[in-house]
């Protein structure tokens, strides 16, 4: 055995590895998880409210001395 056939088996050894946790902690699809609850949708209001004007920040420098 080289080394090239080496690395070659212990990353096919990792590749399953990682393969085996993805499945365990991410299924794929639908598979493991569960069913999504059916959607209610509310009324919306019919009038929006305007928001108020916010409030001053500090003073306002219109002109700036030389």
């Amino acid at each position: 055995m080289n080394s090239q056939s080496i690395a070659g088996l212990l990353g096919a050894i990792v590749a399953s590895i990682v393969m085996v946790v993805a499945i365990a902690y991410g299924p794929i699809g639908q598979y493991g998880k569960p069913a999504k609850p059916a959607s209610v949708q509310q009324a919306a209001p019919a009038v929006q409210q305007v928001p108020a004007a916010p409030a001053p920040r500090g003073p306002v420098i219109r002109e700036v001395p030389n």
